[in-house]
């Protein structure tokens, strides 16, 4: 295979990244985004594993000569959004989009695959390619896909998000905590119903459910420490059918976001035992249901310097290296950087001048496809760095 110039893999980047955002995917259903992956994988010369546990691939690239291994990490899962952008690429499958940036990534990972592909003589070491379904619901990709071995005697992990609230020409990263934890939580209140003009005979979950969300504001500004950012969020409130019946039955539902574990239990906690109080001060009962998300995303503090090291080299000076600040949206990567040692960056790719200002996750959000090529070069100097590493 022809050595080829990272700046040369910025066309072929475009036209996968095109091809996977007309044939979004969403989690757990990504089985045409898998082939695709695959069969691109083999072109290179890779060698393909298919997980077991959905619809990730592995593509491995042994070097001739041994050394460390390193982990390439991409996301490959699209959204339940129906598309209202103009562009010629729009999505054809009505209610799914790629509104987050992982058509992307995984356009990013093939380019970073096709690099070192045709590079192998000079590999030293390990590379695998991690393309992983599922990030967007919990309870994610990662975990299987850790289960099947993909980290395995691998020294480091790296992956990035393209970020249009960040413009292009610019990365970002930062050490430790660097997203939240996103836990999910689903109370059911029980009263008894009857006439809203009787209410005397009833126990009212409409009531009960009111006060909670009341009390429940109090957990972050109260229980938890001031120094330790935290979130909790009440999302809906339903109950009650009719104007003039007391409702039996209250559901209240919401996320919890945190950057540390003692934080994250302290305030489920605090809900159970909130909720439990409530539901007995109103004479009702309560059910709680808590989903544990995803942890927090937090960066080894050694490979955060190796990015703020190598980014500035890989990119040139006219793109700005920067610390990011904390997010609250979470990330599955989490569980990687849980296991070994590992860094997740931001490559800046909003450009109002292209359309690309739109937030993740809106049903017109695009972003700069100049950035990819500084993802690539980000996640090849990463790897490299770590590679060389004796």
């Amino acid at each position: 295979m022809e050595r080829l110039p990272v700046e040369l893999l910025l066309p072929d980047m475009v036209k996968w990244r095109r091809h996977l955002h007309r044939h979004p995917e969403l989690s757990y259903q990504e089985k045409e985004t898998s082939a695709y992956v695959a069969d691109k994988l083999a072109d290179f010369g890779i060698e393909v594993k298919r997980s077991t546990a959905g619809y990730g691939v592995t593509g491995i690239l042994r070097g001739e000569k041994p050394g460390k291994t390193v982990v390439l990490r991409a996301d490959m899962d699209a959204l339940p959004i129906l598309e209202e952008t103009q562009s010629d690429y729009v999505s054809q499958n009505d209610g799914a989009m790629h509104a987050c940036g992982h058509d992307g990534h995984t356009s990013m990972l093939l380019g970073a695959a096709a690099y070192y592909s045709s590079r192998r003589d000079e590999l030293e070491g390990e590379i695998r390619f991690l393309f992983q379904p599922a990030e967007e619901v919990c309870p994610g990709g990662a975990l299987g896909m850790i289960a099947e071995g993909v980290l395995e005697n691998a020294d480091a992990v790296y992956g990035l998000h393209l970020w249009t609230p960040l413009p292009i020409g610019t990365v970002g990263s930062a050490p430790g905590p660097l997203m939240a934890s996103a836990d999910e939580f689903f109370i059911d209140i029980i009263g008894k119903g009857g006439h809203a003009g009787m209410p005397h005979r009833t126990i009212d979950s409409i009531v009960a459910g009111a006060a909670l969300v009341t009390q429940l504001q109090s957990v972050v500004s109260r229980s938890v420490d001031p120094l330790r950012p935290a979130v909790l969020s009440v999302g809906t409130i339903q109950g009650g059918f009719a104007q003039n019946v007391v409702a039996e039955q209250c559901r209240i539902t919401g996320t919890v976001r945190a950057f540390d574990e003692e934080t994250r239990y302290l305030i489920r906690r605090r809900i159970e035992e909130i909720a439990t109080s409530i539901a007995a001060a109103y004479g009702t009962e309560v059910k709680i249901d808590y989903l544990m998300g995803y942890p927090p995303l937090v960066n080894d503090e050694g490979e955060y310097q190796r990015f703020f090291h190598e980014a500035p080299k890989a990119l040139g000076e006219s793109v700005q290296v920067m610390l990011m600040e904390r997010l609250m949206p979470a990330e599955d990567f989490a569980y990687y950087v849980k296991s070994i040692p590992g860094c997740f960056m931001f490559v800046g790719a909003g450009n109002p001048d292209k359309g690309a200002d739109y937030p993740h996750h809106h049903s017109r959000f695009d972003f700069d496809e100049d950035a990819m090529l500084h993802g690539v070069k980000l996640l090849i100097a990463m790897a490299d760095s770590c590679l060389k590493e004796k």
